[in-house]
This record gives C-alpha cells, structure tokens and sequence, in this order.
C-alpha cells in the first residue's frame, strides 16, 4: 500500500508555480493576483482561507483578502463581486462557501466573471469542462487528477466509481475523468490521464458495495465518516478520499479529530495506493486552485 501524500505534490507544484512567477518578475512582469471574499466568521471558512493566502504568499502571487459582515446583503454582496470582476488588476477571485442562509449561493457564483472563476464553479466553466474544452476545472477535481498522474495511476480503460454527485467535486471529476486524453489544460501535468469507464453514485444508489466492488478506482466525496469500508474495496483498488468530516475526540487537544469518508485503518491494507486524511486532497485543492489562477493570469495576457 502506498499513501498518495497530498502535501508532498502540492509542494512540488508550489516550487514549479514559484519559478514561473519568478521568471514573470524577471521579464519586468507583475505576478498573478488572486482575491479572496470570505463573508461572516465561520471558524472553518477562516481557516481554509488563511490556508489559501499563506500558499499564494509562498508562490509569489499577490492576495487581497476582503472581510465582509454575516448579515451583508446579497445586493451588496453582489455589489462586491461586480468590482472585482471590473478590476483589471485582478485576475481571479473566489467567493469563499459556505455563504450564510439568507444569501443564494448559485446567484453570487453566476455573477462571477467566467473567466475569474479560479474556483472553475460558473456553469460556463462547467460546461467548457463538459465540452472537453480548456476551463478552468474546479479546483478539487484538478488536484485529484494531478495527484494521480504525479503516481503514474493510469485512468484509461478502467472502472472508476465517483461516490457523490456535488457540483464542486462529483459532476465535474466524473466528467474529467471521462474525457478524451487531448483536453488540454495549462499547467497540468496529467495530459495523459482520461478515458475511463467512470460510475456516479450517491445516496439514492441501490448496492453501492457491489458497484464498488467492481471499480480499479474510487473517488470518496459524499461527507459521510467512514462510508467506504474494507469490504467494498476489492484488493489492489485505488482510493481517493475526499471527506473532512470533524468527529469528537475528547483525547485532542482540539476536542475534535479530522476523518474523511474512508474507513482508513480497514480500507488502506486493501489499496494499491490510497489519500490520507489530512495530508491527502486537501492541500491539492489548493494546488489546483493556484494553478487556475495562473492560469486566469496568463489567458488574460492574450485578450
């Protein structure tokens, strides 16, 4: 069994991302810009962003971090996304999620400028995605598949189940998955990877152990603690977890530890290769997102 370690990859694009932005510095060029909208003070929010600002700090991008109140308006809020979409000093954005319960998330993420959309969460993005088109792919389903090439798991002709159906993770892996190899995406080292005979499950799929059964690869992303258990997995399978899940542990300091959605002391003997959690998924969706906006960056050289 070997560990997919997230945090060694991500390193390494980390180094490879700092290069270019040092060779843009030389060439008498600014560096990517990337900003951050974090609305409220959700404990989990904040740390995801200081996370994302300390990863563009290291690589040499500028950051612009905008704190905005939990009771702000959408009108406002929307308000704030139009500037950002306007400023041509600004070459991607997020808006991080989850938004407070008065505000609709899909009508901040539509008014999001596509081409800004360093989270690949607009449905012009989603749908160049579909198309087998350049996009900028959301940020999870990126860094999955750059952590699998780094491994040389090939995808072709073999059996993926995608356990979770979201729009940040399940739709847009399956369909990266399922492309034609030639998808091109800038920064990307998994040009190879693709043409997989990919099955979507979620909470509505009847036999899920047998479905899993069947698959060389399965993408864990539903948010349900230790869903996936050894006798799902056939030996020698490839697992990808993309589950956070905090479970009460009054031995933590923290009070808290983090699982994901396997069952990992059970499941990881079975694996060819399997992600922990933490140190798994996690920094290569920042990874990923990092590598959207330089991408953001460099296409808006050439408009």
């Amino acid at each position: 069994m070997i560990l997919l370690d997230g945090k060694q990859v991500a390193a390494d694009i980390r180094r490879q991302l700092r290069e270019q932005v040092d060779a843009l510095l030389r060439a008498g060029q600014r560096a990517p810009h990337l900003a951050v909208i974090i609305v409220g003070d959700n404990p989990a929010s904040l740390t995801y962003v200081r996370n994302k600002v300390r990863a563009c700090d290291e690589v040499g991008f500028r950051t612009t971090r905008i704190d905005l109140p939990a009771d702000i308006s959408q009108d406002a809020l929307l308000a704030e996304v139009r500037r950002l979409n306007d400023d041509p000093g600004i070459d991607g954005f997020i808006v991080q999620l989850p938004l407070p319960p008065h505000i609709n998330e899909a009508a901040v993420t539509q008014a999001i400028d596509w081409r800004k959309d360093v989270d690949g969460l607009h449905p012009h993005n989603i749908g160049l995605t579909a198309l087998g088109m350049p996009s900028l792919v959301s940020a999870t389903p990126r860094g999955i598949r750059e952590l699998l090439a780094h491994y040389n798991i090939q995808t072709a002709g073999r059996h993926v189940v995608v356990i979770g159906r979201s729009n940040i993770v399940g739709k847009p892996m399956a369909m990266l998955l399922m492309q034609r190899p030639y998808l091109s995406l800038p920064n990307m080292s998994a040009s190879a990877l693709g043409d997989a005979t990919v099955t979507v499950c979620h909470s509505k799929t009847h036999d899920l152990r047998t479905i899993c059964l069947s698959a060389d690869i399965i993408i864990v992303a539903a948010g349900q603690p230790a869903l996936l258990t050894a006798d799902m997995v056939r030996p020698g399978a490839v697992v990808v977890d993309v589950g956070i899940n905090h479970i009460e542990d009054p031995a933590s300091p923290r009070g808290y530890r983090l699982v994901g959605d396997v069952d990992f002391p059970d499941v990881a003997p079975r694996c060819a290769y399997i992600t922990p959690v933490p140190g798994g998924v996690g920094p290569m969706t920042i990874a990923g997102l990092l590598q959207n906006t330089m991408q953001a960056y460099t296409d808006s050289l050439s408009r």
